[in-house]
C-alpha cells in the first residue's frame, strides 16, 4: 500500500527541484521564462527549490498531509495575490517573485491539486503491485 499523500509530496517535491535548478540555466530560461511561458526570476527558483526540498523531506519524513495542505493553501494565496494588479507592479508579485499570467493560472492549478489531495484524501491508500 502507498501513501497518496506521500507519493504526490515526492512528485511535487521533485518537479520543483528540477524546475528550481532549470531556473537558474539561462539557456533554459530565454528571456527569463521557462517554456517561453512562465516568468521566473532568482527569487522564484530559489522559491520552488525549497519548495521541492521540503515535499522530498515531507516525503519520507512523515509530514506530507502538512505538506499538501500547507502547499495548498499558500498556492492557492499565491495564485489569487498573482491577479491582484497593485500587489503585481511590473509583473513582479509582491515586488519579489517574477510571474505572469501563466504563472498564476499554474499556481491556483498548483494549489487545487495539493489541498484537495492534503485535505480530501488523508487517509486514503492506493494499492501497489
Amino acid at each position: 500500500m502507498t501513501n497518496i499523500n506521500k507519493t504526490v509530496a515526492l512528485v511535487f517535491g521533485i518537479v520543483f527541484l528540477l524546475i528550481g535548478i532549470i531556473g537558474f540555466i539561462p539557456a533554459l530560461t530565454p528571456g527569463g521564462s521557462i517554456l517561453g511561458l512562465f516568468m521566473v526570476n532568482g527569487i522564484h527558483s530559489i522559491v520552488h527549490l525549497l519548495f521541492g526540498v521540503l515535499g522530498i523531506a515531507a516525503a519520507f519524513t512523515g509530514t506530507s498531509v502538512l505538506y499538501n495542505r500547507a502547499g495548498g493553501v499558500i498556492y492557492l494565496l499565491i495564485g489569487v495575490l498573482g491577479f491582484i494588479p497593485p500587489l503585481v507592479p511590473g509583473g513582479m508579485l509582491l515586488g519579489l517573485v517574477m510571474i505572469n499570467l501563466a504563472d498564476n493560472f499554474l499556481h491556483l492549478v498548483i494549489g487545487v491539486v495539493l489541498a484537495y489531495v492534503g485535505f480530501a484524501l488523508p487517509a486514503r491508500r492506493v494499492a501497489t503491485a
